[in-house]
């Protein structure tokens, strides 16, 4: 890494210019690199109990899981791992939130005080920043930011474990954090065998989890939005909200409510039955909210109706917002595929949102994105589907909640094969990495032809 006023040695400049890692490819590597050296502590003797040693592939596949926020496990989380154990998958969940390059360059920040250029390229390609020149704000900002709703997250839930279930305040307060990093990163693991269940009725537990996994979901370029607005005007002139802060909030609320009345309507008389109005609709706020790619879960999803399960193949499918700790295709992909559709039943010779114009290349951006995801996650349930005994609806709701790193599971993962299992690392991963690498991929490759050919109109429909 090249930080302005310190001359790299010809050795290093050499090795730089001839890896020709490009920003996407940093990224990627650094992410792979995380997981090979979480998998890595995860087998030594330290993180598990017992004298049976870990497998290769339960310690990759929790690997993969943590730095990809996901929270997909083979093993309980709660009685296979020790309390080093439970550190490294909180470590690499927090590194995965973050994301590598943010680290990377608040190291840098600290050390030097500034910042390089290939530095910035790689956190802009991570951030999702606009531009390279504010990557030294948005790093700062990502760090204070994702620790201070991290830190407010672990104090209530502290609080409730000390005082509501009298656990002793060490593990209180390591109950807190836990789970605080776990929420505002969308991770999903829990240190509960039977995850957030045993607090379903509980709104001091679920609700500071439900705000968290939001917060975390919406983005970081949103909540740094926000923020600007929340804070007093000194003299700047007012500025509309941007489009991707309209869209994401929109969508997102929409996609909430759909979700909540969803598993209401749906599970009422099934496996909301038992509880009383205000705990069910509790439950069902919990769970209409966690297919933003959070992953916890209050109720056994084994147990849900197919359609509740169909409901939420198609939200964690879409995900949450860009540039935060959320997967899937992302809200913003799924909201201009919506009005382009919207545009066409119109007739409008182009697409409009909240009065402004999107490029065509955005459209076919999001349209590769979608189709893309929708042909992995497709072919990968065909193959688990052709090579085990499961049925269609728990695999789907398997795989889609692989690759769009939700870690929500109707209870089949750890009785998958070895090479199924292998597969879902495979998604988590390209789920993660996937969308960042499409799109700075796309918008990198821009064609221009010198002339026009022929234009003819092929049958649709």
């Amino acid at each position: 890494m090249i930080v302005y006023g310190h001359t790299p040695s010809p050795t290093l400049r050499r090795l730089v210019e001839r890896l020709r890692l490009s920003p996407v490819r940093v990224v990627t590597l650094s992410f792979a690199a995380a997981i090979v050296l979480g998998t890595g502590l995860l087998l030594l003797p330290a993180s598990s109990v017992g004298s049976a040693p870990t497998s290769l592939t339960d310690a990759a596949f929790t690997a993969t899981s943590a730095v990809c926020l996901t929270g997909l496990i083979t093993v309980d989380t709660a009685v296979h791992w020790t309390p080093f154990g439970h550190g490294v998958i909180v470590a690499l969940i927090q590194v995965g939130g973050l994301g590598i390059m943010t680290l990377a360059s608040l190291v840098v920040l600290l050390l030097a005080n500034r910042i390089g250029l290939k530095a910035r390229m790689n956190t802009a390609a991570e951030a999702r920043t606009a531009g390279i020149g504010d990557v030294r704000d948005v790093v700062i900002g990502v760090v204070r930011l994702s620790l201070g709703i991290e830190a407010l997250t672990a104090m209530a839930l502290t609080a409730r474990f000390a005082v509501g279930y009298d656990e002793p305040w060490p593990r209180a307060i390591w109950l807190g954090v836990f789970h605080a990093v776990s929420a505002f990163n969308n991770a999903g693991f829990a240190v509960f065998s039977d995850n957030i269940v045993g607090f379903a009725t509980d709104p001091w537990i679920c609700v500071p989890l439900m705000v968290a996994v939001i917060l975390g979901g919406i983005g970081f370029p949103v909540l740094f939005e926000i923020g600007r607005r929340l804070r007093p005007a000194t003299g700047r002139p007012w500025r509309p909200w941007s489009l991707t802060t309209r869209l994401t909030l929109g969508t997102t609320a929409a996609l909430i409510v759909t979700g909540v009345g969803a598993v209401l309507a749906l599970e009422w008389s099934h496996t909301l039955q038992p509880f009383g109005l205000a705990d069910k609709i509790l439950v069902a706020a919990f769970q209409g909210i966690m297919p933003r790619t959070a992953g916890f879960n209050s109720v056994d999803y084994g147990q849900m109706d197919d359609a509740t399960l169909l409901v939420t193949d198609v939200l964690m499918f879409i995900g949450g917002g860009s540039g935060g700790t959320a997967g899937g295709i992302k809200v913003t992909t799924f909201a201009v595929l919506l009005f382009v559709i919207l545009a066409e039943v119109r007739g409008e010779k182009s697409v409009t949102i909240f009065d402004r114009r999107i490029d065509t290349r955005v459209q076919r951006q999001a349209l590769a994105v979608a189709l893309i995801a929708v042909g992995l996650v497709m072919s990968s349930t065909l193959v688990l589907l052709a090579g085990t005994d499961f049925d269609l609806n728990a695999l789907l709701f398997e795989v889609t909640s692989a690759f769009a790193t939700v870690g929500l599971s109707t209870g089949i993962t750890a009785q998958l094969p070895t090479w199924g299992q292998w597969l879902l690392i495979l998604l988590m991963y390209l789920g993660r990495i996937g969308p960042i690498t499409m799109v700075s991929a796309l918008a990198a490759r821009q064609r221009t032809r010198l002339y026009e050919l022929p234009t003819e109109r092929p049958h649709i429909g």
